[in-house]
C-alpha cells in the first residue's frame, strides 16, 4: 500500500455520509421552518467533515497505542497498524485536523453571529471545543471514554443532538422542543453504526481491554440493544411527523425503513462477526437516506 492510499484509508471515507446526516437534517429542518443560510450550511458541512476525519485518525492512533489494533482484529487493517504510516506522522496529521476543525468552526461561528448573541456564540464555541476534544479522547489519552463503554453516549450527543440542533440553531437562531425527536432519531442510528462496529470487534476488544458497551453487555444483549436503537429511531420520526402533520409528503422518510429493517434482521441473525463489516457502510448510507428524505418531505 502506498502512503497516499494509506492516508485515504485512514480518513475512512465510508464514515463521512454518516457525519453529514445530522448537518443535512438540521439544515433541511431549518428550510422547512423558514430559515436557511448557504454559508452556514457549507461551513457546517466542512467543519463536520474535518471533525469526522479527526476522529477517525485519532481512533487509528489510539487503538494502535493501546494494542486494540492487532493481527486478530476482524475489520480492515488500520494505517498505523500496517506500518505504512508511523505514529509520529499520525500525531502530526491529527494536529493538522485539529487546526482545520477549529478554523472551520470559528468561521462558522463568525457567520452565525448575525443570528446569535455573543453569549450564545461563546456557548457554541465551547461546544465546538468539546466536539474536538471528544473526537480525540474517544481512544486517545489516559482514560479514553471509548474504552469505558461511553462511546455510544458521546456519539448520540454529538452526532445526534448537538449535530442536528446546533446546525438548526445556527440557521434559525432559535429551537423548539420537538426538534429533539428527529435529532434523537439520527443520533440513535449513528449509535447503531458504532454498535455494529463493536459487535464486529467484540472478541478482540475484550482481549485488548477495550470495554465497549458490546463487551459489557455481551453479544446477545448487544443485539437486542441494536434492535432497540433502530426501532426507536423509526418511532421518534413517526411521532414528530404526527405532531407536525401537514401533507403526505412528510412520509417520504418511510422509504428508508426497508433498509433499516433489513439491517435489524441481518444483525439479529448474525453469527459471524466479520460479516457485519459491510453492514457499517449500508447503515451509514441508510442513515443519510433517512435524514434526506425526512427533511425533504417537510419541504415539499
Amino acid at each position: 500500500m502506498s502512503k497516499t492510499k494509506a492516508w485515504i484509508h485512514a480518513f475512512r471515507l465510508r464514515t463521512l455520509p454518516l457525519a453529514l446526516s445530522n448537518i443535512f437534517l438540521g439544515s433541511l429542518l431549518a428550510v422547512a421552518d423558514g430559515g436557511f443560510s448557504l454559508k452556514i450550511f457549507l461551513l457546517a458541512t466542512l467543519t463536520t467533515l474535518f471533525l469526522q476525519i479527526l476522529s477517525n485518525l485519532a481512533n487509528d492512533l489510539g487503538d494502535s497505542i493501546s494494542g486494540a489494533d492487532n493481527e486478530e482484529r476482524v475489520g480492515p487493517q488500520r494505517a498505523v497498524q500496517s506500518g505504512v504510516i508511523s505514529k509520529k506522522e499520525m500525531i502530526r496529521m491529527v494536529i493538522v485536523f485539529v487546526i482545520l476543525s477549529l478554523a472551520a468552526g470559528l468561521w462558522l461561528l463568525w457567520e452565525g453571529l448575525q443570528f446569535l448573541s455573543y453569549t450564545q456564540g461563546f456557548i457554541m464555541l465551547g461546544l465546538g471545543i468539546l466536539a474536538i476534544a471528544a473526537a480525540i479522547n474517544y481512544t486517545v489519552g489516559k482514560n479514553p471514554y471509548g474504552y469505558s463503554g461511553f462511546g455510544d453516549l458521546f456519539v448520540f450527543i454529538f452526532f445526534g443532538l448537538l449535530g442536528v440542533l446546533g446546525t438548526y440553531f445556527l440557521h434559525v437562531g432559535s429551537l423548539h422542543w420537538s426538534l429533539l425527536l428527529p435529532a434523537s432519531a439520527v443520533g440513535l442510528l449513528c449509535v447503531g453504526v458504532l454498535n455494529l462496529n463493536n459487535l464486529r470487534d467484540e472478541v478482540n476488544d475484550a482481549k485488548s481491554g477495550k470495554k465497549t458497551l458490546v463487551v459489557i453487555l455481551g453479544r446477545k444483549c448487544a443485539k437486542i440493544y441494536h434492535l432497540m436503537l433502530i426501532g426507536m429511531a423509526m418511532i421518534l420520526a413517526c411521532i414528530y411527523t404526527y405532531l407536525h402533520w401537514i401533507s403526505p409528503f412528510q412520509l417520504l422518510f418511510v422509504l428508508s425503513f426497508p433498509f433499516l429493517i433489513r439491517n435489524m434482521v441481518v444483525v439479529s441473525k448474525n453469527e459471524q462477526p466479520q460479516e457485519l463489516d459491510p453492514e457499517l457502510k449500508r447503515l451509514a448510507l441508510s442513515t443519510l437516506l433517512f435524514s434526506l428524505t425526512f427533511g425533504i418531505g417537510l419541504i415539499l
